[in-house]
């Protein structure tokens, strides 16, 4: 079954309009979720706002939007208000700029929808999805919707074209906030590193072979439980024992890392035994 769309909007750039649909790139049923639960009765509960002040409970249609400045101290916004502010809703995605699409650090990015074409708008889809496959470069627009401008950046993947949402720089925060000591690697740890990371390392990344085990066990307990089960939690896994000395560590990873031989391949002589063998 084909996905519904879930919104749209249309691609602008110099003189050419693209109308598009947009598609979450997630599956809605992927995920597990749970409903909280009285756990005497086993009977759903439901959260209620209420008042500070006098304890009352709060509608919401009663309630408006508070800013607070200073400690306890609150600004109030109307709805009309907030909407005077906001950003006009045209679902535009106008296009400022082509930028290198590894230039993008990924730390910006943020939601992902997939972009298909609207009616009359596929030649002009295609032809900005292989421009920038053609140049390498991505396209850096402004996207207004839900009365918020977002900062996305629009980049080919095989034969369409993704949304990525961005992230502003005032929202993430800068490396140089982390405490890091400065350490000089020795030449010695850095060649064994770079040993281990070769030795493990793949020509592509493949994210079939991976599959989210806690979501697995997951469903395998709530079908346990529909079934009347109980679950009983296993022992707990032993702690490794931990090796302080760096180069020691190191070399047990590769040691670890180092493909085993299969049964048959061990059991077969190698070729300088054959020769003895022979004479």
């Amino acid at each position: 079954m084909p996905p519904r769309a879930i919104g749209s909007g249309t691609i602008s750039f110099g003189l050419v309009s693209i109308p598009v649909k947009l598609f979450s790139t997630n599956k809605p049923s992927s995920g597990i979720h749970f409903n909280m639960m009285d756990a005497k009765t086993k009977s759903r509960v439901k959260q209620r706002y209420y008042s500070v002040a006098t304890g009352e409970p709060v509608e919401r249609e009663d309630m408006i939007k508070g800013y607070e400045f200073a400690k306890d101290q609150y600004v109030t916004f109307t709805d009309d208000e907030l909407k005077a502010v906001s950003e006009e809703s045209t679902k535009a995605i106008e296009i400022t700029e082509f930028v290198p699409l590894e230039l993008v650090d990924p730390l910006y990015y943020d939601k992902a929808y997939y972009l298909g074409a609207d009616k009359g708008g596929d030649r002009a889809y295609a032809l900005l999805g292989e421009a920038m496959k053609k140049t390498g470069r991505a396209a850096v627009a402004k996207y207004a919707a839900r009365g918020k401008q977002y900062l996305v950046l629009l980049r080919p993947v095989a034969n369409g074209i993704v949304m990525q949402q961005l992230h502003y720089p005032d929202e993430l925060r800068q490396i140089d906030e982390v405490d890091i000591a400065a350490i000089e690697v020795k030449p010695a740890e850095l060649e064994l590193a770079v040993q281990f990371i070769e030795q493990i390392a793949a020509s592509k990344f493949t994210p079939d072979q991976y599959e989210d085990e806690v979501k697995l066990r997951l469903h395998e307990a709530i079908q346990k439980k529909v079934e009347g089960e109980e679950i009983i939690a296993g022992p707990s896994e032993a702690p490794k024992a931990q090796i302080i000395d760096l180069m020691e560590a190191l070399k047990a990873s590769l040691a670890e890392s180092k493909p085993k031989k299969t049964k048959a391949a061990a059991k077969q002589p190698s070729a300088g035994s054959k020769k003895k063998a022979k004479g």
